[in-house]
């Protein structure tokens, strides 16, 4: 069994995803935008899950296709499926709001542990975050200051839950995945994770998954 450098808690590194944990879901504006045009909710996830290794989403964050492609792609994959979607409307949902209880909590652990960022996105938007404006941008830009190590799906051409992304963040970061903690918003991105033997938290409420991760690293986040 590995054994952890000292420190006051169980973990002495986090990784987090990006999207649906240091941002809002961008699950909800899946869901408005669905209702603005009337199908059902959650259409636009269960096409995303359809063959998730090789569909057009995921062949986007692995920057396989352009954006363009992309939305043809997405657009048949929807029509088969009998609704007509824009994939360019989608790819608009993607960036939520900065969530300020989490930003406070990643600018806590990075003045004390390494801290690194695991995100599946795509080249649209501006930066990182696929930020809807240069406002946006901007704000996210300061944030992403604040890990050591961001590895983008878009830039590396490998996307969660691949488990070479997360070997490569360890890597890069130079920290054991047995005394890390992975946070992130979906089931099957924390599945490999703990696989690796991480402290693996689901985010569905922010600040419960803060509680859960205070309890790892022995310090308070808020």
């Amino acid at each position: 069994m590995s054994e952890c450098p000292p420190a006051s808690g169980a973990v002495n590194a986090v990784l987090f995803d990006f999207g649906g944990v240091i941002t809002e879901s961008p699950f909800e504006a899946f869901n408005r935008y669905e209702d603005r045009i009337g199908i059902p909710r959650d259409t636009i996830r269960q096409i995303n899950a359809t063959n998730p290794d090789t569909n057009a989403w995921a062949r986007l964050e692995r920057s396989e296709v352009s954006v363009e492609e992309f939305a043809e792609l997405f657009e048949a994959e929807a029509a088969g499926r009998g609704h007509e979607l824009s994939g360019t409307q989608v790819l608009g949902c993607l960036s939520g709001g900065l969530r300020p209880q989490m930003v406070r909590a990643l600018e806590i652990l990075a003045a004390r542990l390494p801290v690194g960022c695991i995100t599946n996105n795509v080249r649209t938007g501006h930066g990182t975050g696929m930020a809807r404006d240069a406002a946006a941008a901007a704000a996210i830009a300061e944030v992403m200051k604040l890990f050591r190590v961001v590895i983008e799906s878009s830039v590396v051409g490998l996307r969660k839950p691949d488990p070479r992304i997360y070997e490569l963040a360890c890597a890069e970061l130079g920290i054991d995945p047995a005394c890390t903690a992975y946070l992130d918003d979906l089931g099957i991105n924390c599945k490999p994770a703990a696989a690796m033997g991480m402290a693996a938290i689901k985010v569905t409420d922010p600040d419960a998954a803060l509680g859960e991760l205070e309890a790892l690293v022995g310090f308070e986040l808020r």
